[in-house]
């Protein structure tokens, strides 16, 4: 059973209670994160902990949950859920409960909601499709909001192609998906974008970067265009849940499938970290 956490209580998720008050509500007035339970232990915590600490900032909600703190909340969920294997747990922190107003007071109490599930670990050999669609979420895609219909609609249209994802673009240029980011193996290199106010800073490009600097992998950072997308020797998603895979197919072509060793090489330094660090 999953259980879930708010403000202190613990109960199985289907049963916890919250304010209809929470601005969560009807403002998405909150941030969100997601880490995963490994071998005992939550994958690279100091990396959520300081984008979760960051968003807050970046909103004005005062981050008063230290990584103890949640670390200790995060183990009650695993005891109580008693995954077999992997977990996920997400949590989030809205800006507080009151009546609706745009405004707000800056006195407010910050909440916090997190669940944990059991997480099936993906096989990083497999393919996905793909689609592309135009970027149109605001421009602070840098913050991990709790506002995200650009993204739930992207992911539905994917979804009901019969893909994974969607590749989201502004003009030319792609920015991430509509829940991971986006990596491309072109030229003998890996090319990463540089994190900007349109991409999230994703713990798994930042693993990917620290994994290509560690092992003197080829590499790059900058943007790349959707026809080079289409045209890389292989084309990678990735996010906490689900590590990354490759794609085979956007918007109904083949693309990638030729630079298989070095996918590989990512592939099995990322898994390593994953269990062990």
């Amino acid at each position: 059973m999953n259980y879930g956490y708010y403000n202190g209580e613990y109960a199985p998720l289907d049963e916890l209670k919250a304010p209809v008050l929470d601005r969560a509500m009807y403002f998405g007035d909150g941030i969100y994160d997601v880490t995963t339970y490994v071998c005992g232990r939550y994958f690279a915590m100091d990396s959520h902990y300081e984008r979760f600490v960051n968003s807050c900032k970046m909103i004005n909600i005062d981050p008063v949950w230290s990584k103890e703190e949640l670390v200790s909340i995060f183990d009650e969920l695993v005891r109580l859920t008693k995954p077999e294997g992997d977990a996920l747990i997400y949590f989030q922190a809205s800006r507080g409960t009151a009546l609706r107003d745009h405004k707000y007071n800056e006195e407010i109490k910050p909440n916090l909601f997190a669940y944990a599930k059991p997480l099936k670990r993906v096989d990083m050999s497999g393919y996905v499709k793909m689609i592309t669609e135009p970027d149109i979420r605001f421009e602070m895609c840098n913050v991990k909001t709790l506002n995200l219909l650009p993204n739930v609609m992207a992911a539905q249209k994917a979804s009901k192609a019969g893909c994974y994802e969607a590749a989201l673009h502004r003009g030319e240029t792609v920015t991430e998906g509509s829940h991971s980011s986006i990596l491309i193996i072109s030229g003998g290199k890996v090319i990463i974008p540089p994190l900007t106010k349109y991409i999230l800073p994703s713990v798994t490009r930042k693993y990917v970067l620290k994994i290509c600097e560690e092992l003197g992998l080829p590499h790059e950072l900058r943007t790349f265009t959707v026809d080079e997308m289409k045209n890389a020797d292989e084309v990678i998603v990735g996010s906490a849940s689900a590590m990354f895979r490759r794609v085979s197919e956007i918007d109904g072509k083949p693309v990638g499938g030729r630079a298989e060793a070095l996918f590989y090489t990512l592939a099995e330094a990322y898994k390593d970290k994953y269990e062990n660090e």
